[in-house]
Order: C-alpha cells, then sequence, then structure tokens
C-alpha cells in the first residue's frame, strides 16, 4: 500500500509541472532524489527567521548524475536495501570505512537493484581513490583487510572519521533536531 502511494505521490508531482525540482520535494523524499536537470537533491538545514528552531529543506545540489536517472525520487526498499536514512543531513565518504555500512551497499539487494545509490557512492569512494567494485570485491574476499585498506588510502581522514557509524549518534536528522528545541 505504501508502495502505490508512493508511486502515486510522486507520478503527481513530476506531472504537476511535467519536472521535479528538488526544492518542491518533502524532506521526506529529498535525499537520494533526482531533479529533471540531472542534479542530486539534499536535505539541508538552515535556521529559522521567526523562531529559533531549525528548519530543513530540500534544495539542488551542484553534483549531476552519471547516470540517466532524472527526475528519479529513490525507492523506500533500495534506502533499507542499501542501509540508508533518508533523513540524514549531508552524505559523506566517511560511511565507506564503517563494514556494517559497506556490507549493505555493496549486498545484491543493493548493488544490483539500486543504480541512483551506487552511482551516488562510487563516485564518493573515486574521490578517495577507490572504486566501489573493488572494494565490494576484497570485502567479500577479506573483510578485514579491505577495511584496513580503506583506511589506509586516506578515506575518512581527519577528527571526522572517528564519529560513530553512517547513521550513529551524531547524525543530524528532523526528529533529533526538533528533540533539541
Amino acid at each position: 500500500m505504501a508502495l502505490v502511494i508512493f508511486l502515486a505521490f510522486s507520478l503527481l508531482l513530476q506531472g504537476a509541472l511535467g519536472e521535479l525540482l528538488c526544492e518542491e520535494l518533502p524532506i521526506e523524499m529529498c535525499s537520494f532524489s533526482i531533479s529533471s536537470a540531472g542534479k542530486r537533491c539534499l536535505l539541508e538545514t538552515y535556521a529559522s527567521t521567526t523562531d529559533a528552531a531549525t528548519k530543513f529543506q530540500c534544495k539542488t545540489s551542484e553534483v549531476l548524475v552519471n547516470i540517466n536517472m532524472n527526475g528519479h525520487i529513490e525507492t523506500d526498499e533500495c534506502i533499507r536495501a542499501c542501509g540508508l536514512d533518508r533523513n540524514v543531513v549531508g552524505i559523506s565518504s566517511d560511511t565507506l570505512i564503517d563494514s556494517r555500512f559497506a556490507s549493505k551497499i555493496c549486498s545484491s539487494g543493493c548493488s544490483d537493484n539500486c543504480p541512483n545509490i551506487v552511482d551516488l557512492y562510487n563516485d564518493l569512494a573515486l574521490a578517495e581513490g577507490m572504486e566501489l567494485s573493488g572494494m565490494c570485491m576484497a570485502l567479500q574476499n577479506s573483510p578485514r583487510r579491505m577495511m584496513a585498506q580503506v583506511r589506509g588510502s586516506g578515506s575518512a581522514s581527519g577528527p571526522a572519521s572517528s564519529a560513530a557509524g553512517p547513521f550513529g549518534s551524531a547524525a543530524l536528522t528532523p526528529d533529533s533536531v526538533e528533540s533539541l528545541c
């Protein structure tokens, strides 16, 4: 039932103007979506001018997607299969050093069915001097060795790399911010 509602909403949203604009997406559907122009949507925070609360908004990034999936809203199935959380603000290659996350992103449920997410994390891996497919192959063959290589590659270096996993207690979510207000 949820899938039917999701698909109906995404068709309505796309059909209203003939294009998908990140700024018009509800925050619950923002992360891992792609605008009609082929740019990634990002969940961002901003300070409200009327009250002291932190608010969330969906914005269009300048990052172009490498695959033709313009106007795509990622499915909840892919979000789950890849071990992601749609309500996390920002994205980082730091997640690649978490073995639980790497196992999810490399799982066949994710890698075979979720090309948008695989493309995104492959770009993050490439920026750190790795290829996601090679990382996944190494993870299958020798998980400990692969994680040592990832940590040694310079990926996620600095103080942020010691933070809790990709979506641990340090992650900023709409619910966690509301609880602070």
